[in-house]
């Protein structure tokens, strides 16, 4: 009877983790979409005379959702730590997929002017902003409900769902070209990733709010406020900028190899 146990906990935890690098899944197909088809968005969006001006605008735009992942993972994070795990994933998801659609569905520059470059840098910016928390939301909840000794191999999960997401881009990306002649994807095949993204979130919100709240939470009877994790920060800024350099380090090598090249 107890090893049927054992193997029933096993499963379960199997399924939870699914269910969490599922939806950090998403988010970071989501937010890769916009460096893959960038030279296509460029069209779209930025149509200036030099195709060399109007691809930088197109990456300016995609590094700008890079400048709101601090400001998310600070105010998402310190609201995290207040509502609760599952509750902060739901709201990161939900963020992520108003960017997506936002950037999936608003027409081009030559149908409403400015206005498509403007939306196009909000829906970017939310993306941002949701992908600040997401990672390491995604990366707490695996640590908070692994089984003792194995924290590392849970949270690498999370990785893991991000190199699947890039992998899965990819795929799509290399159907298209064969489908689609140049013409057809620089008119409307570059949408399709986005479309596929906005046709999952649905399941993926179905999948989340199934998760339960992790019983390390639960259990703790102090949760700080923004304005205490501010004050971390800044009491402990050495170390705090040491690991945004490596971080940065990190980040760097593999846009430029995923995104650049």
């Amino acid at each position: 009877m107890a090893t049927f146990s054992e193997g029933d906990r096993s499963k379960s935890k199997v399924a939870t983790v699914l269910r969490v690098t599922s939806g950090n899944f998403l988010e970071m197909f989501d937010f890769f979409l916009f460096g893959f088809y960038a030279s296509y968005i460029a069209k779209a969006f930025f149509p200036v005379a030099n195709e060399y001006a109007s691809l930088m605008l197109t990456f300016v735009t995609f590094g700008a959702g890079f400048l709101m992942r601090p400001l998310g993972a600070v105010i998402l994070g310190a609201y995290v730590d207040r509502i609760g795990r599952r509750k902060g994933l739901i709201v990161t998801l939900t963020i992520m997929a108003t960017g997506t659609i936002l950037i999936a569905f608003v027409p081009g520059y030559a149908t409403i002017g400015l206005f498509a470059p403007f939306i196009v840098l909000v829906g970017r910016l939310l993306q941002g902003f949701s992908a600040g928390v997401e990672l390491g939301g995604v990366s707490v909840y695996l640590a908070e409900m692994s089984t003792p000794g194995n924290k590392g191999f849970y949270v690498s999960w999370q990785s893991g769902s991000q190199q699947v997401a890039v992998m899965f881009a990819a795929i799509i990306g290399y159907a298209l070209n064969h489908a689609l002649v140049p013409a057809e994807m620089t008119d409307w095949g570059w949408r399709i990733p986005f479309f596929i993204g906005c046709a999952i979130v649905p399941f993926l919100f179905y999948i989340r709010r199934s998760l339960e709240e992790t019983e390390e939470f639960l259990q703790r009877k102090v949760r700080p406020s923004t304005q205490q994790i501010f004050a971390s920060l800044v009491q402990n800024w050495r170390i705090v900028g040491l690991g945004m350099l490596l971080v940065a380090m990190t980040t760097i090598s593999f846009y430029t190899i995923t995104v650049y090249t």
